[in-house]
Order: C-alpha cells, then structure tokens, then sequence
C-alpha cells in the first residue's frame, strides 16, 4: 500500500478543521533509532502531509528515563525504539497510550504488536532483524551450531565469542529460548555459553563477527543487519571477513530463529495524537517498509512488501519463531537472574 493511497483514506476518515489544515502541528519523536537513513523517512512524511518533526535521540534507556522524569509535562509523541524489551518496558511502566488503527492492525502480524487493551495495541513493530550464528568456516561445521541449543553442548567449548549477556539484544533472544525451552533448562543452556566463552563478552555484534574471521573465536551471535553492512562495505578488509564467515538461521527444523523488533508507539501524553496516528501508519506504508530494508538493512513487518536490498536477498528466507514479542520482554527480569547465577557478564 503506498503512502499517497494511505493519506487519501485518511482524508476520508478524519475531519479536520480548516485552522487545522491551514497551520499542522509539528510532531515531538522521541528515537532511539540513530541512522542516518531514517531522515529520508522523516523528511518524506513532512513533504507528504506538511507535519514537521521535531526529532530528539537518545538510546532506549535514555529515553524511558526521560519520559519517566517528564511525566505529563513531556512534549513526546510518539516513541521509537530498537528491542522488544524496551518496548514492553515503556508498555508496563505506563509510559504509553494504545492506539486503534485498522490499517495497523491489517498490515502488522499480531506477534508484532503490543498488547491490545480493547482500546487498541500500545505498541507496533516496524521492522525486524534476526539474531544468527556466524561461524569461521575453516574450523567449523555447520550442523555443530544449527541451533541455538548446541552452542552450549560442550563440543563448542572455547568456540564462543558474544557481546554481554544484559545487552537488550542478547536478553530478548534468551526471553525467547525461555518460553521455548523452560526457565530450568534455558538456566543450563545459558551456564553452557558461559563454559564455552573464548573472551570475556565484550564489544558490540560487529566485534563479534570480525573476531569469528580473525580467528579469536570461531562461533558468534549477531543481528543480521551488522552482517548485512559488512556485506555492502566496499572496504577490503570488511569484504575478506566476510569471506571467512559463514551464516546460519538456527533451528530451523524446529521453533524457527529468534527475530526482534524496532517498533513504534504513541506516547501517553501525546500533546498531537492525530498526527502522531497519520506518523505510525505512514511507517508501515510500503514506500516507508521499503526504506527501513534498503536504509538499514531490516526486514519489513508488512508482509508482501518487495525489498531490492541485495545483502537481505543474499542472506535469503528462513523459518522465524512466532511467539509474542511481549511475552519475550515479561521474561527479562528472569533472565536477568538467571545470567547473574551462571556468571554471564
């Protein structure tokens, strides 16, 4: 669905005074998102509908501390932010409002928005990465590490390299093989990543792969979209490591790989909640879908949307888990616990 037809039935479906019409408000987003791709959505919505936005960045937790400081004195509008976590964070702590939107609802998969109150869901994800091994392919097998569960068994041992086990990223994907496995086996898996660590966790997912390559360690966890960067670097040394990398979708012979979100929601005290609403449907209109894929290297929500990206297409299809976004953020105080008994820095 393109954005021109989005606008042409939103003008349809909403009254808006000629005051309105003649002076738009200009929209507060709090992102977490910092690519510099994303102007080209924000300046495409300004021209499309002549609401400015007014952008303030900030990481995840920045930006809930700052909204919780605020209160209702807070001029945001609409939040963006990059984990699921995060999300069902800002989601308990009250510090969102649901929004009722049928085109969101009819583009958005369900597991991929937030919990509908009755009044509508409190938050929508816009555009999703997978978390996936990557391993050095002289000394690995693949059928080793095809599935999350088996880069704990102790034939992987000394092979693991990751980033901290408390970053958002790595939580969601353990909030995830919780509700997969159950709280007392994830507790094993998790002690097993720790006996096969080759380093202290340290640096960030594109660390992570460089180190597979250089051969500090041969198996690691990354978000497809670091992968995908390197993929499309035309620098030498970013195209040799990934030569010596190879990529695998885990599990897919089971509940399918573990896939997270950047999502978008309505702040509480949203000072401009029509506009705000015109925002969040025009980020799951297939121009913006298509921007999040070729800006930014993540997958669209919208299914159906035909993305040109060269790297996603390398990288092809694959088997991702279902279960609710929501449920995996329920679980990260659990997890929490579990990486501070097992020794997961």
């Amino acid at each position: 669905m393109s954005f021109a037809h989005i606008l042409a039935v939103m003008a349809v479906s909403v009254t808006v005074t000629g005051a309105a019409v003649a002076q738009q408000p200009t929209l507060n987003v709090y992102s977490a998102r910092h690519y510099q791709t994303d102007e080209a959505l924000y300046d495409n919505f300004t021209k499309a509908t002549g609401i400015k936005i007014n952008r303030v960045d900030a990481d995840d937790a920045g930006i809930l501390a700052r909204l919780n400081t605020e209160g209702s004195a807070s001029p945001a509008d609409v939040i963006l932010l990059v984990d699921a976590a995060r999300l069902w964070r800002a989601e308990v702590g009250g510090l969102l409002q649901p929004v009722q939107s049928k085109m969101l609802e009819a583009r958005i998969p369900a597991h991929l928005r937030g919990k509908d109150s009755g009044q509508g869901s409190s938050w929508f994800g816009l555009s999703t990465r997978a978390r996936v091994v990557v391993f050095n392919k002289a000394s690995v097998k693949r059928e080793d590490v095809d599935t999350y569960e088996k880069l704990g068994e102790p034939k992987n041992k000394g092979r693991l390299c990751t980033r901290s086990g408390s970053h958002p990223y790595n939580l969601s994907l353990f909030g995830a093989m919780q509700e997969h496995l159950g709280p007392q086996a994830t507790e094993t898996w998790l002690k097993g990543l720790v006996d096969n660590m080759a380093r202290t966790p340290k640096g960030g997912d594109t660390d992570q792969i460089l180190a597979v390559a250089s051969g500090e360690c041969t198996v690691a966890l990354a978000n497809t979209y670091y992968l995908a960067r390197l993929m499309r670097s035309e620098k030498p040394q970013d195209k040799a490591a990934i030569e010596k990398v190879g990529v695998i979708f885990p599990n897919q012979a089971s509940f399918g790989t573990h896939v997270n979100i950047a999502g978008a929601a309505l702040a509480r005290h949203a000072k401009n909640r029509i506009a705000a609403q015109r925002f969040l449907e025009y980020l799951v209109s297939d121009q913006a879908q298509i921007q999040f894929a070729d800006g930014n290297n993540e997958w669209p929500v919208v299914p159906g949307v035909r993305i040109a990206n060269p790297a996603l297409q390398a990288l092809g299809s694959f088997k991702s888990e279902t279960i609710l976004i929501s449920v995996v953020g329920m679980n990260q105080v659990k997890i929490q616990q579990m990486l501070d008994r097992v020794g997961y820095k």
